[in-house]
């Protein structure tokens, strides 16, 4: 299928509702957290949407299920995606739930702990060497002895639709928002955000964030042209994946600005977190933070709403956590 079939496919503000609607009965609404020892420290009004206590721990539970929803079970019974981790986990706990069957492929360097809650949840994990390339030709070799539903984890309309509803609960609790800002990964949360965002608040501006080891989205942004990084080695293990087709074509006409961090921002993100909000983040989710510390995603005096992406952290990867001191410290 070409690039320009796939974005005619783009999904628009009526899929995210749409979508609301279907997954309301088997997500988790989750709370909106702020902490005034953070507002101080950045001198803005911060709106921590918390999808780290989403089921699986991540936002990924929205789009898979409303993939899940919409297919039948018994003519779809088993699923097949590849993943750094958290959409791996969400595919196998929506299809649980479905009573269908998944497979993950899922690089060996992902991290122990996103690995052994895909197995928990009743997925076979199928492993692979590193990068995008790695991920979509183990997919492929699978697919042509398993015929399998293909459930991509950012380059669906659906996925993307359901990683949308995260930003329209956001919108309906906090009104008058001047940003809103997630990481940025493979691009189905910023999209389904400026979806969402555009729609509720047309005025607002939507701001990417990514790892400067991971920085495909920004380049793409900046350059007008779909760029990809293969195997970035940043500490965000679930931001390694490149924006897709449909999520560049979000990004390029509803986004305002995408920024980066070094990995020591994250790191000290993640930290802060742990001491204002007493939420232990992963990575991932403190790109979006490091990016508000560092006052590149919004001004002093506004008021931004973050989407905190997930909380599962493979714990021996937090230097902080083992007394270590951070590199700029």
């Amino acid at each position: 299928m070409t690039d320009e079939a796939l974005k005619a496919r783009v999904p628009g503000f009526s899929d995210v509702v749409a979508a609301a609607g279907r997954i309301a009965p088997f997500v988790v609404r989750t709370p909106v957290m702020r902490s005034a020892a953070f507002d101080a420290r950045v001198g803005a009004q911060v709106f921590f949407k918390c999808e780290n206590l989403q089921t699986g721990g991540a936002f990924k539970y929205r789009g898979a299920m409303n993939v899940m929803l919409q297919l039948d079970a018994k003519r779809t019974p088993l699923v097949i995606t590849h993943s750094s981790g958290n959409h791996g986990n969400a595919v196998a706990l929506a299809a649980r739930a479905r009573g269908m069957r998944a497979i993950v492929v899922i690089p060996r360097d992902s991290a122990r702990s996103k690995i052994a809650a895909i197995e928990a949840a009743g997925a076979r994990v199928e492993l692979c060497e590193p990068g995008i390339p790695a991920r979509e030709k183990r997919l492929a070799e699978i697919l042509a002895g398993e015929p399998a539903e293909l459930v991509h984890p950012f380059d669906d309309e659906r996925i993307i639709a359901g990683q949308g509803t995260a930003a329209l609960e956001l919108l309906a609790e906090v009104s008058d928002l001047d940003v809103i800002s997630t990481p940025v990964g493979g691009g189905g949360l910023i999209g389904g955000t400026a979806l969402a965002a555009r729609a509720m608040t047309p005025k607002i501006r939507v701001v990417g964030a990514e790892p400067e080891m991971a920085d495909d989205a920004f380049q793409s942004f900046r350059s007008g042209e779909r760029r990809a990084v293969l195997a970035p080695k940043t500490i965000a293990d679930g931001l390694r994946g490149s924006i897709g087709v449909r999520n560049f074509e979000l990004l390029r006409r509803f986004v305002d600005d995408v920024v980066t961090v070094s990995e020591v921002q994250i790191m000290e993100a993640m930290r802060i977190v742990l001491a204002d909000f007493k939420l232990l983040i992963e990575p991932s989710s403190a790109v979006a933070v490091a990016a508000v510390i560092a006052g590149k995603s919004c001004a002093r005096g506004q008021r931004i709403g973050l989407v905190i992406s997930g909380g599962n952290i493979d714990l021996d990867l937090c230097p902080f956590l083992r007394g270590e001191r951070l590199q700029n410290q």
